[in-house]
């Protein structure tokens, strides 16, 4: 399963946004990593755990992408078991501000009965 680009001829800003972060679940990802946990490293494990609802492939796939897109820095140990950990770069970091202004645009204007 592939990245659904859109195409962007004229460079416009907000396309190229939702190419990086328009997904389904990058949004959640990146605030669960930055704003739930204070951007401490969390294990693959512990995202799995928390967003359940998000299949093993496709959470693999979109720390992928966070991590290619420069979002995400991903921090592989070399133990038995493996462990890898995942926090936000300085890019992923200047993303918080603007996922908490739509979380409060959602508060003040989006009943939450209306979408879950």
């Amino acid at each position: 399963m592939g990245r659904n680009i859109i195409d962007n001829p004229t460079g416009c800003a907000l396309t190229r946004a939702m190419n990086i972060i328009g997904s389904k679940w990058k949004p959640l990802i990146i605030y669960l990593i930055g704003t739930k946990n204070g951007n401490k490293p969390l294990r693959f494990g512990k995202i799995n755990a928390i967003l359940h609802y998000i299949s093993k492939r496709v959470l693999v796939e979109q720390l992928k992408e966070l991590e290619q897109d420069g979002l995400l820095i991903r921090k592989k140990f070399k133990e038995i078991p493996p462990r890898v950990e995942y926090s936000l770069s300085e890019k992923g970091m200047a993303l918080l501000p603007v996922l908490d202004r739509i979380c409060e645009w959602s508060d003040s204007e989006m009943k939450a009965t209306d979408f879950g």
